[in-house]
Formats: structure tokens, sequence, C-alpha cells
């Protein structure tokens, strides 16, 4: 008898998209008992049929994928349900606590105690979000976090890796470089040096992965925000091709100017008066002191 209740109960969730109020189940079996209605609910919760959401005062019963299996055990009581799906809807990005405070109307201590017992049963986790670091997103406990979230290739322990990413603007600026300077040497022609010092993402990667520097996988989108940095940096240009993509070349910076005009005697206007004695000497003179500063 229960389980035909429940088969009946889950038609008219299934029904409804967005999930199932106890005010739709008892609109919809209308001769059906209460009592009757708790009954099947609760052979769906068993079987994981079914899923307790909570919206405001009221629950919602969410009818389950069947190919997606939940992590939680079949003794896991309706509020850690509701966390737990709260927290699956977060994805990769997590959800702040106070979000699932709202979103399950439970207080903040009886909140607190639910995640921490999820967290001891390596059913959720908590991750530290670059964004706020003294705030905490959860999220189920086998995804990985996304890049929003840590901050990707360029942050250990919430800590912007400056060095790290010196190092690599370098050695990506160094083979902008050799492959100019290879096409240089081949004297092929105007159009023909352009083209083959021209440098596809996908080569910038295979060099940077062949030189082990990093200990931390890279993929083509965390070696092209580095290309970016180089171009930003004046040392390239970014050039886009017909198919929609990308390529990178090196250019050709002035010489440094000489120290002589560097220093504030190249450019001085009342250089011809100086001297070692008068108004105007090295000695005493202010843009020379905060030169040599």
């Amino acid at each position: 008898m229960a389980a035909e209740v429940a088969q009946l109960l889950l038609a008219v969730i299934q029904g409804i998209p967005g999930g199932a109020t106890n005010d739709d189940l008892t609109k919809a079996l209308s001769d059906m008992p209460a009592a009757s209605r708790v009954e099947g609910l609760n052979v769906l919760l068993k079987q994981g049929g079914i899923e307790i959401l909570k919206k405001g005062e009221k629950l919602i019963y969410r009818a389950k994928d069947p190919e997606k299996k939940s992590a939680l055990p079949k003794d896991a009581d309706n509020e850690e349900k509701v966390v737990y799906s709260i927290v699956e809807e977060g994805g990769n990005k997590g959800i702040w606590i106070r979000d699932i405070r709202m979103k399950s109307n439970l207080n903040m201590t009886q909140l607190n105690k639910i995640l921490k017992n999820l967290e001891t049963k390596k059913l959720i986790k908590a991750v530290k979000s670059v964004n706020a670091s003294k705030k905490k997103v959860y999220m189920l406990y086998n995804l990985e976090a996304d890049r929003s979230v840590t901050g990707g290739a360029w942050y250990q322990d919430q800590d912007f890796e400056v060095e790290f990413v010196d190092v690599l603007n370098q050695q990506c600026l160094r083979f902008l470089q050799m492959k100019r300077e290879s096409a240089e040497k081949k004297r092929d022609g105007p159009l023909a040096f352009k083209q083959m010092s021209c440098c596809t993402v996908k080569e910038v990667h295979k060099f940077i992965s062949d030189l082990g520097i990093s200990k931390v996988n890279l993929d083509e989108d965390d070696l092209e925000t580095i290309l970016k940095t180089v171009v930003y940096d004046g040392n390239a240009e970014r050039i886009l091709q017909s198919d929609g993509t990308y390529v990178y070349r090196a250019v050709n910076l002035p010489l440094p100017a000489p120290g002589f005009v560097q220093m504030p005697c190249g450019i001085c206007p009342v250089i011809k008066n100086c001297s070692n004695c008068g108004d105007v000497t090295a000695i005493n003179c202010q843009y020379m002191n905060e030169w040599l500063d």
C-alpha cells in the first residue's frame, strides 16, 4: 500500500519541475489521508527518489535524477538532506554559509552542527575563497573548486605567486624572442618573416611544459593569461587570425638611452653655466642628487 502511495506522490512531484509543496500534493491528491501522504514521502526519501529543499517556511519535494546517486547515507535526517541539497546546487563555485542559512531557514547553531557533521563524513568541504580571505564556501567533497574560488595556478594558500608569474612571463618572452630571431636569420622577406615569427599559444604551452619549471599543471588558458601580460608590458603584440584565434609575436624595443642622456646633465638647459664653483654646480644640483638616489 505504501509503495503504491509513493508512486502516486512521485508522479505528482515529477510533474512540477521546481518541486512540489505539501499544498500541491494535497490539491493533486485530495482523497489521500495526510498520514498516508507522510508515509509515502518517507518511502520516497529512503529510496532516494526525491530530495527535500526548504523555501521560506515551506518544504519543497523535488524528484531526483534516477541516474544521479546521492552520497548521503539513508539514515541522514531531513535537515542534513536539505543542507546537502543546497550545497550540491552551489556546484564547484560553492555557496556561502549565509546563503545556506537563508535557503534552509535554519538557525546558525543548528546549521553549524549540520555542516560539521557533513564535513566529518566527507560529504562536503569548506574552501577558502581568494575573493574574501576570511570567508569560506561549501561544496561537495569530491568536487574540484572553480578557478574563481581558488585563483587558479597563480595562487598558493590564497597568496598570489608573484615570483612564479614573473618567471613564466620571462620565459614566454624568451620563447617569442627566440622565434623572432630564428625568423630574422632566414631572410625570406617581410611576409614570411611575420608569419614565421608568430607563435601560437599551443607552441608556448609546449615550450613551458618541456622546461618543467611549474609544479602545477598549466593549461593553454593559463599560458595565454601570461602572454597577455607580456603584451601589456609592451614586449609583444597579439594578432587576430582569420579563424578567430590569436598568435603572439615579440616586438623590437628601441635601444636603451646611453648613460649620459639618462643623466640630468644630458637634458639640462643650463649645462653651459655648470662649473666647479658658482650658482650652478654638480655638487649642489638637486636633479643630480635625485638621480643618484
